[in-house]
């Protein structure tokens, strides 16, 4: 059996149903197909179960790709404003935390019921635990096939997302289509990931078990000024998912433990008005007690600060200010909120999402080597790219 589609669109994720919506709402007879029983689930443990769904500072500069220009049409033609438009529509109250971040008051689950009545209204057929065996062109349509079942389109979206997640469903699907297609993939790698770290510093790490601070956290240029956490795995926290989309294997990275105040000036003034104050408690002053007693360890500082010679107190303030350290990796995909690198920009059209070899054949969302920053930009990059094909399919 055959059945036949204008548009089929693999994965019914964010970027899936929007263009699912989009395509479904120009008249086209749209398929949308996933290979999960349950759909949209990154959406719904997004957030801690609130979705951050966009972000108000949305930008091109949020954002990694080979070809950074590429990003640029896509979140023009859908901005997050008219994604907020969309929330406001259906009535889901939503705030902005830190940074520009936005969420749902209640639930994600309210953004995946409002993506699929939006599917329903138009008209889009929906069809889960879908296991396609394969994907083939002929004669400009294209066919994907399930069990013994065929289903023929003159468009294909590939929305399949990355590598992130295993658990809920990821897998490498949508690059084994690119490659099939003789399109090129920029190399994949875990993206807004814990780091982790040789024995010394994870036992250090696993003694602040929980404990959270500001920091600036730099690799070479790129730097991020959020909040990082110490866990019994090493380290993470925003700050520290932010630069893992940046960092590379074998190098070091750079963290600020006090990046409000200059901590050898502190600590001189200090010792210049109360010469017999111990180091510990002035320690203790710029960070949490137990971090400032495992610092003054590390260092072999202890004693009145009249005590300590000025060479000693300069090692300790850099080791606040400027805490080199190398990662010895990260926790990887199973952890990862999403894929670095994906489907060659160069591959596809910014304007359409269609690729510039095979007329009819778009790629949306994480399978694409574009990558937000941490704090809703990934969404964004879903319902602009998603909106986009589904304009054109």
């Amino acid at each position: 059996m055959t059945e036949k589609y204008d548009v089929i669109i693999v994965g019914a994720g964010a970027a899936g149903m929007m263009s699912a919506i989009e395509a479904g709402k120009r008249g086209r007879k749209v398929l949308l197909v996933d290979h999960a029983k349950k759909i949209g689930e990154k959406i719904r443990i997004s957030g801690g179960g609130r979705c951050n769904f966009t972000n108000i500072h949305t930008h091109p500069d949020k954002f990694i790709s080979k070809n950074p220009n590429f990003i640029i049409s896509a979140l023009k033609q859908y901005t997050q404003n008219d994604f907020i438009r969309l929330i406001k529509k259906h009535n889901i109250k939503f705030h902005e935390k830190k940074l520009g971040q936005l969420f749902c008051d209640e639930s994600a689950q309210q953004v995946i019921e409002m993506l699929l009545l939006e599917c329903k209204e138009a008209n889009v057929i929906l069809k889960k635990d879908m296991k396609i065996k394969d994907i083939d062109k002929k004669d400009d349509k294209y066919f994907i096939t399930v069990d013994s079942d065929k289903y023929l389109s003159e468009s294909l979206i590939i929305a399949t997302g990355g590598l992130s997640i295993p658990k809920i469903g990821a897998t490498q699907f949508g690059y084994d289509v690119a490659k099939k297609f003789n399109l090129k993939v920029v190399e994949t790698l875990p993206a807004l990931v814990p780091l982790t770290f040789n024995e010394k510093i994870l036992s250090i790490c696993k003694k602040l078990t929980g404990l959270s601070i500001e920091t600036v956290v730099s690799f070479k240029k790129v730097f991020f000024e959020e909040g990082m956490l110490f866990t019994h795995r090493g380290l993470s926290g925003p700050s520290i998912l932010q630069i893992s989309s940046y960092w590379k294997l074998g190098e070091n990275i750079r963290i600020n433990l006090s990046p409000k105040l200059d901590v050898a000036k502190f600590i001189n003034d200090k010792k210049n008005i109360n010469p017999k104050q111990d180091i510990n408690i002035i320690i203790s002053e710029l960070l949490p007690k137990r971090l400032a007693h495992i610092i003054c360890n590390e260092n072999n500082v202890s004693g009145n600060i009249c005590e300590i010679s000025n060479k000693i107190l300069d090692r300790l303030s850099d080791s606040i200010n400027t805490w080199e350290i190398k990662p010895t990796g990260s926790e990887g995909y199973r952890t990862a909120e999403v894929t670095l690198g994906g489907i060659d920009t160069n591959e596809i059209s910014s304007k359409t999402m269609m690729s510039k070899k095979h007329p009819g054949l778009f790629f949306v969302g994480e399978v694409v080597d574009v990558t937000g920053h941490l704090g809703g930009y990934n969404f964004q990059w879903a319902w602009s790219s998603g909106y986009v094909a589904g304009q054109h399919a």
